[in-house]
This record gives structure tokens, C-alpha cells and sequence, in this order.
């Protein structure tokens, strides 16, 4: 069998033909606000599923080290205050 082909160009193409690149530029500024929007709310599920983790390990009792459950209700107290102050932040930039 022989191997089909295609022309690719390395050219983006825009959004619109008559775009400007002010236009551009805005257009690309929110992509970049929307994707980063996107990485913190992943960030703070992780930092709710951690936090969520270490209570349950601090509550566990003595099928954990003490050394362990103490460690973990201060990173679930730490992490818990995180995520709300992460919380804060996005609203304040959200509008």
C-alpha cells in the first residue's frame, strides 16, 4: 500500500480575515485569562481533594501514626484556609 499525502502549511490561520492585530491581541488576551481561569479552578479541586484526604487521615484514629494524623489535620487546616483565600481571589478578579 502507498502512503498518502498532504500539504501542510505552518501559517495559523485567523479567526477571521479581517481581524486586526489589536483585535488579535484581545482575542488572545482573554484565551490566555479563560486557560488560566481553567488551571486555578484545577488547582483548587486538588487543593480540596487534599484537604478533604487529610481530614479524613487526622479523624482516622489509631489505624494511623500519631505522627501522621498530626501532620495531617495541619495540612488539612493549612490547605483548607488556602483553597479559601484562592476563593477570595478569584472573585475579586472575576468581574
Amino acid at each position: 500500500m502507498s502512503a498518502s499525502l498532504a500539504v501542510v502549511t505552518d501559517i495559523a490561520p485567523r479567526s477571521t480575515a479581517a481581524e486586526t492585530i489589536s483585535q488579535r491581541v484581545s482575542r488572545l488576551q482573554a484565551e490566555a485569562r479563560a486557560v488560566a481561569r481553567e488551571h486555578l479552578s484545577a488547582l483548587e479541586n486538588a487543593m480540596e481533594q487534599v484537604a478533604k484526604i487529610s481530614e479524613e487521615i487526622a479523624d482516622g484514629g489509631e489505624a494511623y501514626p500519631v505522627g501522621a494524623r498530626e501532620l495531617a489535620k495541619r495540612l488539612a487546616d493549612e490547605t483548607g484556609l488556602r483553597v479559601q483565600a484562592l476563593d477570595a481571589i478569584l472573585a475579586r478578579t472575576s468581574r
